[in-house]
């Protein structure tokens, strides 16, 4: 437990002890019979964020994920691209003739870390439309997460895997057959594809991916049966957004809308984010605010981090794992 000893001596106060007091806090939260969400906002996947998040679903230590269509291909690219990755450690200094350099190229930017087109989102599409296609002649939908799955079990992209493949956690979340939420997901790189598909005829369908809606019947579903007094569901958010926002008001929706008042409320909370308080900010709201809306109470544990989710999260997790 190298890193937890450093941790606890060294951080103390501040940002510094509310990293410690969440972690052990989720500790407590799954010691006490507790399930956890983790929700990945931003571009955690291409922060290469699965090398922990996948040992976290080996471990059972996340029941269900909520994420945005990007953190759900990004991982993949990685998985089958990764050594045609370019990180561009001055960033800062590009100038716009720079970055149409790039785009020349095909190298998609996402801050330092350039993504290439040819090695990673068509090499994934090459392989998805396949799935689309069949399903959509079959008459069959299915979630995105769910056509990843296939083509993960599928074996068909082992050819291509530039990482050890225990480091993705979209692999490790196929094999337990994870849950995942993803809302939003048309605004994602596969999402476009995929419409582009639709609107050339390719997809008869467009239906044929579920979306929106239907994950939070899908939600609803699982938190009714799942949530329990006894083993109430955390919710660990890395940043804002969609991915955070969405699967939140599940609760308040499953009271307010459906009546299951007997459903209980978030049972911790935690968010990792740089967006500090400001006019309307949903990301920046502290946890209180969500005592108003009917998604966590007066008791629940609630954690904030102002920090860098990307050096954040990996200590949390660190403590979580027991290292």
């Amino acid at each position: 437990m190298q890193i937890t000893n450093f941790l606890k001596h060294h951080y103390r106060h501040f940002n510094a002890a509310a990293l410690i007091d969440a972690a052990e806090g989720y500790n407590k939260h799954l010691a006490d019979g507790g399930k956890m969400m983790i929700t990945l906002a931003g571009a955690m996947s291409t922060a290469e964020m699965g090398i922990q998040l996948a040992e976290l679903i080996r471990q059972d230590k996340v029941q269900i994920i909520s994420c945005t269509g990007a953190n759900l291909e990004e991982d993949i690219f990685n998985l089958v691209a990764h050594d045609f990755y370019e990180r561009v450690p001055n960033y800062r200094d590009l100038t716009p003739a720079d970055e149409q350099a790039l785009l020349e190229r095909h190298m998609n930017r996402v801050t330092d870390t350039c993504i290439p087109e040819e090695e990673a989102m068509r090499r994934l599409e090459h392989s998805v439309l396949k799935f689309w296609e069949k399903a959509d002649k079959a008459g069959e939908q299915y979630f995105p997460h769910e056509f990843f799955y296939q083509i993960l079990k599928s074996g068909e992209l082992e050819q291509y895997y530039q990482i050890d493949p225990k480091d993705s956690w979209m692999l490790a979340a196929a094999e337990k057959n994870l849950p995942i939420i993803c809302p939003g997901w048309e605004d994602s790189t596969l999402g476009n594809i995929f419409a582009g598909h639709v609107i050339s005829g390719d997809i008869q369908n467009v239906h044929t991916v579920r979306t929106g809606i239907e994950y939070m019947i899908y939600l609803a579903g699982w938190y009714t049966e799942q949530a329990t007094d006894e083993s109430p569901v955390g919710f660990f958010q890395i940043g804002g957004g969609i991915a955070g926002d969405f699967p939140i008001c599940v609760v308040p929706m499953l009271h307010q809308d459906l009546g299951r008042t007997s459903v209980p409320l978030w049972g911790y909370f935690c968010q990792i984010s740089d967006s500090t308080t400001s006019y309307g900010s949903y990301s920046g709201a502290v946890p209180n605010e969500k005592i108003t809306w009917g998604k966590l109470g007066q008791d629940t544990p609630k954690f904030i981090i102002e920090s860098d989710a990307t050096i954040v999260a990996p200590l949390v997790f660190a403590m979580v794992l027991g290292q």
